[in-house]
């Protein structure tokens, strides 16, 4: 059993600091543990081409064409039970390199996209996306604030963990943690993150969330987006119901069909897959007008780009 940790910190600082701790709790727990520094790599963003859809879809793989350190690291996280990432917080939320991590996951590991794929394949002669991604696998996550700005970071850290549909066991976020390498019970708390990773990596099946419960009871969300009409949608697994107060307290009520929908299971991601195959047509139907082809000729040449000397 092994348990990756990778720091999206200043090398040597606290992220790298308490992921060493985190994996320290996890090696303690019987696993083997290793560790990335993520600025040690050359990450690149995301540029949203869709060549990975395209070769999904046509029975061809799943290779992202952007040449970088990504397919070692997306190597190393799939060959691990279990992984753990620290990152700081910045304006509230991630910071931009996790969130490079995040967008390179999209389409090419979104399992319900994968197992598709994979039927494609099947039938067409095709290749493949490697099986390793349909893997079974849980991830923790470890945010930490120099003040009390944290109440995006948790709701991004979930949705690095959507696509491969990968189970969180604990999201933390530390708030004023300036001097959090001296202070014992957070310490305590980052390998107590460990330990929990490798028992839960170690009965995969049935492992489960370890973190405070949030506000939606399916993924403990604290986010939410509110619409007029008085229904509110969790902002990550996008389940929709209402706000109450029930004994004073807030609880989100919704209705049990709502759970065929959510974002981070296979019945909605195969929503999600056949909700995007529809719109798609109807989209190459039109870009393949005249019509289509002009606005694109004329905001092509309306407004030129400015680049630096």
């Amino acid at each position: 059993m092994k348990i990756l940790g990778i720091s999206a910190g200043t090398r040597n600082g606290r992220n790298d600091s308490i992921c060493k701790e985190a994996l320290l709790g996890a090696k303690e727990a019987g696993a083997e543990v290793e560790f990335i520094h993520l600025y040690d790599l050359d990450i690149k963003y995301c540029t949203g081409c869709n060549s990975c859809v395209r070769q999904m879809m046509s029975g061809k793989g799943n290779t992202c064409v952007v040449k970088d350190d990504f397919n070692w690291l997306m190597n190393e996280m799939l060959e691990a039970d279990g992984i753990l990432i620290s990152a700081p917080i910045f304006e509230k939320g991630a910071p931009a390199i996790f969130h490079s991590l995040m967008d390179r996951f999209g389409p090419r590991t979104d399992k319900g996209m994968v197992i598709a794929a994979t039927e494609i394949a099947k039938k067409t002669g095709g290749m493949a996306p490697d099986p390793r991604y349909l893997k079974n696998k849980v991830i923790s996550y470890i945010g930490i604030g120099g003040s009390d700005w944290m109440t995006r970071v948790q709701c991004d850290f979930s949705i690095h963990a959507m696509s491969p549909a990968w189970k969180v066991i604990d999201n933390e976020a530390f708030s004023w943690s300036g001097a959090i390498l001296v202070e014992e019970e957070r310490i305590k708390r980052a390998h107590e993150i460990g330990s929990n990773i490798a028992n839960a990596a170690r009965d995969i099946e049935n492992a489960a969330y370890k973190g405070e419960s949030g506000l939606c009871p399916h993924c403990h969300c604290r986010e939410f987006y509110f619409k007029p009409e008085g229904t509110v949608t969790c902002c990550n697994c996008g389940i929709e119901g209402k706000i109450e107060i029930q004994d004073n307290t807030y609880r989100f009520v919704f209705a049990d069909e709502q759970l065929r929908h959510a974002h981070d299971s296979l019945e909605g991601k195969f929503i999600h897959c056949d909700d995007i195959n529809v719109n798609t047509e109807k989209a190459m139907q039109l870009m393949n007008t005249p019509e289509y082809r002009e606005k694109i000729a004329y905001y092509q040449n309306v407004i030129t780009a400015k680049k630096p000397h």
